[in-house]
């Protein structure tokens, strides 16, 4: 079940809440009842391993 992060315009209270994906977004803050609260993104980090990402990446020695 995926993991959003909210946080309220009004009091700016931060909270997490693990909601599936068909469940409507969270709009009132638990914290000070205001219909002020929106999701926040932010980027996933990702890395590649192993060989044949990109011709810079550190390989074996061999000519490209």
């Amino acid at each position: 079940m995926p993991t959003y992060h909210y946080r309220c315009k009004n009091c700016g209270y931060d909270f997490t809440l693990a909601q599936s994906f068909s469940d409507d977004p969270i709009t009132v803050c638990p914290q000070c009842k205001q219909e002020q609260v929106h999701k926040v993104y932010s980027v996933a980090g990702v890395t590649f391993k192993g060989s044949g990402f990109y011709h810079t990446d550190s390989g074996s020695g061999a000519s490209h």
